[in-house]
């Protein structure tokens, strides 16, 4: 469990390769069928069609594609972490090493918004940030999300 805004589990996090914003799309449409039972191209065709409006690289090497989608009750985290950098048309230009993917109940409004602030938070922290990128593993990975939100709830 993440915070009250969204929820992750291990599952949710993972380190891949991928190469291109494609692969990092799919990877991440993957791990949320994977960990939350959703439909993997249902997740791919909502987070393709969100990055047409433009890119949601959102700079200093972290994307966090998100999406609206049918058939969830709340909003749901996905995290990978890249084995190599790989451009993802970020506003500043820095080749992206996170992912954050967000999926959100179709209707979600404020909750989408919240938790997209909430990622947007995170990784705007300097100490947060290193610390993701520096991790060896997954399970390092979701320790650290959890860290920081058992830390945020205090």
């Amino acid at each position: 469990m993440m915070n009250a805004v969204f929820v992750t589990k291990p599952e949710a996090v993972a380190i891949v390769d991928a190469r291109d914003k494609a692969g990092i799309l799919r990877a991440l449409s993957q791990l949320f069928a994977d960990a939350w039972d959703v439909d993997a191209q249902t997740v791919a065709e909502y987070l393709e069609e969100r990055e047409k409006l433009g890119s949601t690289g959102f700079g200093r090497g972290v994307a966090i594609p998100h999406a609206r989608i049918p058939g969830i009750a709340r909003p749901i985290v996905a995290l990978i972490k890249l084995q190599q950098p790989c451009d993802f048309d970020a506003a500043d230009g820095m080749p992206v090493d996170l992912a954050f993917g967000l999926l959100s109940p179709e209707n979600s409004g404020a909750a989408h918004l919240h938790a997209l602030a909430a990622i947007s938070r995170l990784v705007r922290d300097e100490n947060v940030h290193n610390s993701l990128s520096d991790a060896p593993d997954e399970e390092a990975l979701y320790a650290l999300l959890t860290n920081v939100a058992d830390r945020d709830a205090a």
